[in-house]
């Protein structure tokens, strides 16, 4: 597989940031170490040896990121080529590698253990005690206001319940509202892409193995609590039993050519000798 070949800027001081570039001629393609490194999307050639950085990166994956790249919009200049995502999971910032330095975004790197994140400035964990404790009990505390609000439910009059429904229409209303001057406004391909992007982020952590086991099990509820994931899981298995159904008519039709077939074997077809008794018979 053809690789990217290490270069060094030759402006650049020896030792200087950024100043490491990976180079592929046939593809005219030059990209910065850390803009490989940072990329959210992006690996490391599997046969990459600290030994030699020669052999780093593969030219088809840098040209699938930058593919990947071309629907990102960056949060910092607003350009398309945005393939640095913040390892928050819920944030949807994605920056070039050196807007996010200009942004002020968070950094970590840990080269033994091939680790680069970026953080954006919201999500800098120098500047938060704990974000998973907090996302509990921000779940919990739904949990909590559900369980008041379904017990409040039972104590509730026919105008409040009415008024409840009033609001929950002028609601609809103004959403429908809202992305039918998206739509004027040609803005819909960018949010789906935007929401094609958000999919396609969590499936990339549902399938690492090295996905921890809290930031798997926190994708997953996402997807649940968007309602989209378990609306399609709910067709699915609602489908199931349609499915089964054909399945088991299909096999009644070919049990039935089966037991004609069987019987058909089972005729003794006449011998070619009483073929020939028969038809000298009938010339008699």
């Amino acid at each position: 597989m053809a690789k990217m070949v290490r270069a060094t800027c030759a402006f650049c001081p020896p030792g200087e940031a950024g100043s490491i570039m990976y180079i592929a001629g046939e593809q005219n393609i030059a990209a910065h170490q850390d803009c490989l490194l940072f990329s959210s999307g992006f690996v490391e050639s599997e046969e990459h040896n600290p030994d030699n950085l020669d052999i780093r990166f593969d030219v088809a994956s840098v040209l699938k990121e930058l593919r990947r790249g071309k629907r990102l919009v960056c949060n910092f200049c607003r350009e398309k080529g945005a393939t640095v995502g913040c390892e928050e999971r819920a944030c949807r910032r994605s920056y070039h590698y050196f807007c996010a330095l200009c942004d002020d975004a968070a950094i970590q790197t840990d080269e033994d253990n091939g680790v680069y994140r970026v953080f954006c400035p919201k999500h800098d964990p120098g500047n938060r005690t704990n974000h998973y404790d907090a996302a509990n009990k921000r779940r919990r505390r739904a949990l909590k206001s559900s369980t008041i609000t379904e017990q409040m439910s039972t104590e509730e009059t026919a105008e409040e319940n009415n008024l409840r429904i009033l609001q929950r229409k002028n609601r609809h209303k103004v959403r429908i509202d809202f992305l039918r001057k998206c739509k004027q406004a040609g803005l819909l391909d960018d949010i789906f892409e935007e929401m094609l992007d958000t999919l396609h982020l969590a499936q990339e952590k549902l399938m690492d193995d090295n996905t921890s086991e809290t930031e798997y099990e926190e994708t997953v509820m996402s997807l649940f609590d968007c309602g989209l994931f378990e609306n399609i899981l709910t067709n699915i298995h609602s489908g199931t039993e349609e499915k089964i159904q054909e399945l088991l008519e299909s096999r009644k039709r070919l049990d039935n050519k089966i037991e004609l077939l069987q019987d058909l074997k089972e005729v003794i077809l006449p011998t070619q000798e009483n073929t020939a008794s028969t038809s000298s018979t009938v010339s008699e």
